[in-house]
């Protein structure tokens, strides 16, 4: 995984929105000032700005733009290497992609034991969304990481609740304060920090109290008489495991912009929305800093501000609510989906795995509806979470496979070895769908789908082409097309010149004139109309570059 990452971080070249991210990270670290992207809150652009710090880069002060010619001032225009400088801003985000390999490992070995644990790492580390995304200085893997961990923590708070509550709370704290879209997993971690310590205090009665619901010498009667009695015992316990977990998750919020800017200065910008709606009243009753409060106001201003999307060849306004489901079937390996349907199952289905049901599949069906309910329908990156957590359930498979878990499904003696051996090639499946893909992972489709090629007949934007392969174009256009005119339609951040791309944009002149070749992003070509259309369906494909854009002649 790290190889992968890696060698994708050198290769890509500025996805759309990187530059964003690395121009304010620059921001929070040179000026401390928090006037650019807030939409998002800081931590995960401090994480990237931990990484750029080593790259000493140039960038005049008090730029007054807009936040997109920030990251182009930034990379291009003020003699720094977007390469070198794009490079160290993703490696804390690739550490961190790591180091959550590592909490999906012990989070699915608590749950069923090594061979899961080690079931679940494979899955993870082969997902080819979360290599993609893993490897870009964006925050959608930071938010999901930090969540995941705060799942597991509160797993282990039902055995060691003073430790891992405030851990908890810090990593719940750390997603929101890295992606907005992570509140919507606050109303159900809250009760599973309650319920974890209703657990613990269960489990201690059941060991050594004599009167407890364990004891034989209990009569039916006398139990259901301690029902209230052991419940307002009970309520103060997961009150205060609720308030633990909610404040540390606050004052992380808190202390990602204080970081930032000790002394919160904060002007609203004008794209800042009336907040007198009752969204945005419920809006100002968070216990956050007003930046957050007014980002959350520019997202739902996003959210209204219609948006196209792309599925299946089909291009269309606004959002269908099915969109993340349909692209997850394209983007996710075969042998994971059936990995992640069949431990979702063994969740629900066995009973020692029951309890940790609410943890794992919970949080992943409340995150996938909030989701969904969007209007952006612009990648699976929104859902980067179920790799993490589906991961983990599958090892649920592993442990039904075992030899243990056979026998106790009472299966005949010539078959108990078959689910292991299906498990097995089905995690060999989704490696090697992984591998074959290397190292162009953003347009990553399985092969029911047709694979990379045709990722872009199915999906748009950030699923296939996100602007990263300008880079690559270049090298084409040098080593194969030597002083032919070129006619570019390119949807990114880089700037084709600074890689010694000299093309003309084909949509300003008579189509009569667009002669040579023709390069179009095949985001662009999902949402071709009129002029572009017609050009792109008169003209020749003659190959791709990364799966991501089309030559066409003419």
């Amino acid at each position: 995984m790290t190889v992968a990452m890696v060698t994708t971080a050198v290769r890509q070249t500025p996805t759309i929105d990187e530059p964003v991210y690395v121009g304010t990270a620059e921001i929070y670290r040179r000026e401390h000032s928090l006037r650019f992207n807030p939409e998002h809150p800081p931590l995960g652009k401090l994480v990237i700005a931990a990484g750029t710090a080593f790259a000493d880069a140039r960038l005049e002060p008090g730029f007054d733009g807009n936040q997109t010619e920030l990251g182009r001032r930034l990379l291009y225009e003020s003699g720094n290497d977007p390469g070198r400088l794009m490079l160290l801003a993703r490696l804390p985000v690739i550490a961190l992609t790591l180091l959550f390999g590592v909490v999906v490992f012990a989070f699915a070995r608590d749950l069923t034991g090594a061979v899961g644990g080690l079931a679940a790492l494979t899955l993870y580390t082969f997902s080819p969304d979360v290599i993609a995304h893993g490897s870009l200085a964006t925050l959608d893997v930071p938010a999901a990481g930090f969540l995941l961990t705060a799942v597991w923590l509160l797993w282990r708070a039902r055995r060691r609740p003073l430790l891992c509550l405030p851990l908890a709370g810090a990593a719940l704290g750390a997603a929101v304060a890295t992606k907005m879209s992570m509140l919507a997993a606050v109303p159900v971690l809250l009760p599973l920090a309650a319920l974890s310590v209703v657990v613990h205090h269960s489990s201690g009665r059941s060991r050594g109290d004599p009167g407890s619901a364990d004891d034989p010498a209990a009569s039916e009667g006398s139990r259901l008489l301690r029902l209230p009695r052991a419940a307002a015992r009970l309520f103060g316990p997961a009150l205060l495991a609720v308030s633990i977990v909610a404040l540390a998750g606050i004052a992380v919020v808190w202390a990602s912009y204080l970081a930032v800017d000790p002394r919160l200065r904060w002007t609203a910008p004008t794209s800042v929305p009336d907040a007198h709606r009752l969204r945005g009243q419920l809006v100002g009753l968070l216990p956050f800093p007003e930046p957050f409060r007014d980002g959350m106001l520019i997202q739902f201003a996003f959210e209204d501000a219609g948006w196209e999307g792309f599925l299946f060849g089909r291009h269309y306004s606004g959002s269908l609510w099915y969109y993340l489901p349909a692209a997850l079937l394209v983007k996710t390996p075969l042998g994971a989906l059936a990995l992640w349907a069949a431990g979702a199952v063994a969740l629900v289905a066995v009973p020692r795995l029951r309890p940790a049901a609410p943890y794992v599949l919970l949080p992943a069906a409340v995150l996938l509806l909030a989701a969904m309910s969007g209007d952006r329908d612009l990648g699976v990156r929104y859902a980067v979470f179920l790799p993490m957590l589906l991961a983990v359930a599958a090892a649920g498979a592993v442990a039904v496979a075992g030899r243990a878990g056979a026998t106790a499904l009472r299966m005949p003696a010539r078959w108990r070895r078959t689910p292991g051996v299906t498990v097995a090639a089905l995690l060999l499946f989704a490696a090697v769908s992984s591998l074959r893909t290397f190292p162009y992972y953003l347009p990553y489709a399985n092969e029911a789908f047709g694979g990379p090629s045709n990722t872009h007949r199915h999906l748009h934007d950030s699923n296939v082409d996100w602007g990263q392969d300008l880079g690559r174009l270049a090298d084409r256009l040098r080593e194969r097309y030597p002083g032919e005119r070129v006619w570019l339609v390119y949807k990114g951040s880089g700037v084709p010149s600074h890689y010694g791309i000299e093309a003309s944009d084909p949509r300003k002149v008579p189509p009569s004139r667009v002669r040579g070749l023709l390069v179009v992003s095949n985001s662009a070509i999902a949402k071709a109309e009129g002029g572009l259309a017609a050009l792109v369906e008169s003209s020749r494909p003659i190959e791709q570059v990364g799966h991501s854009i089309t030559v066409f002649r003419r």
